[in-house]
């Protein structure tokens, strides 16, 4: 049997697609690994480790996406201004009263390769706290999580 690889970005562009999560609801973390999955492109038969092959995600309503247990009061965010001292921490429920989208982002993004092509995965991904999106014209496919 033959192992197929796709060699160029140029193979994987022809077989884009867009995929449409509705987070409203749905635990942090389910939507984090199909968003991280679908982005990856893991469920294609033609999955190269080292080349983008993914699909483009939008996952709307991110403000409404729940934490279990008590993760509301007690999960840190934390980031860096990069001047010394410059380290800002707030909760998971400050971050959802000012920027929800960043929740998710975190999520999908620590899901990702650490390097370029993780980066280059993370700019296919578009999240809006709402339920709009301005992504109606690529006709984006819904996605039903599991469970």
């Amino acid at each position: 049997m033959k192992t197929t690889s796709m060699l160029t970005r140029e193979d994987a562009l022809a077989q884009r697609r867009w995929y449409v999560i509705d987070a409203g609801g749905e635990v942090l973390g389910r939507v984090a690994t199909e968003a991280a999955k679908l982005l990856r492109g893991k469920g294609k038969p033609s999955f190269t480790p080292h080349v983008d092959c993914g699909d483009f995600v939008v996952v709307v309503n991110a403000d409404k996406v729940k934490l279990t247990g008590d993760k509301e009061v007690k999960k840190l965010y934390r980031r860096h201004s990069g001047y010394p001292g410059g380290l800002r921490t707030q909760s998971a429920e400050q971050v959802r009263g000012t920027y929800p989208e960043r929740m998710v982002r975190s999520a999908i993004e620590g899901m990702l390769p650490k390097n370029r092509l993780g980066r280059q995965l993370a700019g296919k991904l578009k999240i809006y706290r709402g339920g709009d999106h301005p992504h109606a014209a690529q006709q984006p496919m819904a996605v039903q999580l599991p469970g």
